[in-house]
């Protein structure tokens, strides 16, 4: 017979959390922090009780991010001091981690921030965050499943195209998600193959 380990749900503290990649899209920090500033203490508290930040129980019994990093640093840099988690059983076996840097290079797990502050911008991780809001794949349960739409761009679009103009690198961004080259990644929804 299989135990089945549910999740477990409880309050900690902002400081607590540990993250499990180096970089985020500082694009979709802002758009997050910018969402939660329009809230009033009501709906702060409402949306705090329904977006809880999934985590793994690590060495030192250390509180690890496995996914909502970005709504985690946004509200961080909002002073947000407590946030419900839900503690999942396991994390390395299923991909949980994501130690590659804002080049796209993989790195050793200590190069995995200690902090949350200390999360990397990585601009191609805005450019796929900003191009699935806008239709250009679909979101899927994979695992940084927009980091690897995020590499798919790195050898495409210029990084510089992206600081700088950033319209214009969604828009090159779009045409290269509805190409064929991208028909193997999470949530592609181009035309369909032949």
């Amino acid at each position: 017979m299989t135990t089945i380990r549910e999740p477990v749900l409880m309050p900690v503290a902002m400081e607590e959390l540990r993250p499990t990649q180096i970089t985020v899209g500082r694009r979709e920090v802002e758009i997050k922090r910018e969402a939660w500033r329009e809230k009033t203490r009501k709906k702060e508290r409402e949306f705090l009780a329904r977006h809880m930040i999934p985590v793994i129980l690590g060495q030192k019994d250390r509180y690890y991010i496995i996914d909502h990093h970005h709504l985690a640093l946004a509200l961080y840099e909002e002073g947000v001091k407590d946030v419900q988690i839900v503690i999942w059983p396991t994390m390395s076996a299923r991909g949980w981690v994501h130690p590659f840097d804002d080049k796209g290079k993989r790195r050793d797990y200590d190069a995995v921030p200690k902090h949350l502050r200390d999360l990397v911008d990585d601009p191609y991780r805005s450019l796929a965050g900003e191009l699935r809001r806008m239709g250009g794949f679909s979101k899927e349960t994979v695992a940084f499943g927009e980091f690897q739409w995020a590499d798919f761009f790195r050898s495409r679009i210029k990084k510089s195209l992206i600081e700088k103009e950033f319209s214009g690198a969604l828009e090159k961004a779009m045409e290269f998600a509805k190409s064929r080259e991208a028909i193997y990644l999470p949530g592609w929804s181009g035309p369909d193959p032949e």
